[in-house]
């Protein structure tokens, strides 16, 4: 599992060096044809990460304590500007977040979980390592619309 953690840290990064490359006017932006913004796509790969692997696991009682979870979480879409300081704090939590399940999976504390059949993959998680290996397609998935996002806030 070590290589897909460390998967999971490099694309982050590669999203976090777009975001870098973007303006926060730009990161807002939701371009014509398009149902969300950069940063939202970002922002909800920080949260569903979380939220799969702490809740479905039990070891959250519910999504409420994930920080950022109401403005990024499935179904959602941007309902206000995002700040510099939102921006920095959720780049500092794709990372953190990611290194804290690591170190949870190495010490055991994901034994069991509640099955989650996902509306993309239409895959069913039934073990962490299924969230975790799944989580590398949908960062991978939000990563590429916010490329398209950015391509589109060239034109």
């Amino acid at each position: 599992m070590n290589e897909v953690f460390e998967f999971i840290i490099n694309a982050r990064k590669a999203f976090i060096q777009l975001i870098d490359s973007l303006s926060i006017e730009q990161l807002n932006e939701i371009p014509a044809g398009f149902n969300n913004n950069v940063i939202w796509n970002f922002g909800h790969v920080v949260v569903s990460t979380q939220t799969l692997c702490y809740v479905r696991t039990g070891l959250l009682a519910d999504a409420n304590s994930v920080k950022f979870v109401d403005s990024y979480k499935k179904d959602t879409r941007p309902t206000y500007t995002v700040s510099i300081e939102e921006v920095a704090e959720l780049k500092y939590i794709a990372l953190d977040s990611v290194r804290k399940i690591e170190e949870d999976y190495s010490n055991g504390k994901f034994s069991s979980i509640t099955p989650y059949s996902t509306a993309t993959y239409g895959e069913e998680l039934t073990s962490i390592e299924k969230v975790l290996i799944t989580t590398i397609g949908h960062d991978n998935l939000h990563f590429g619309y916010a490329l398209a996002l950015r391509k589109a806030l060239q034109q």
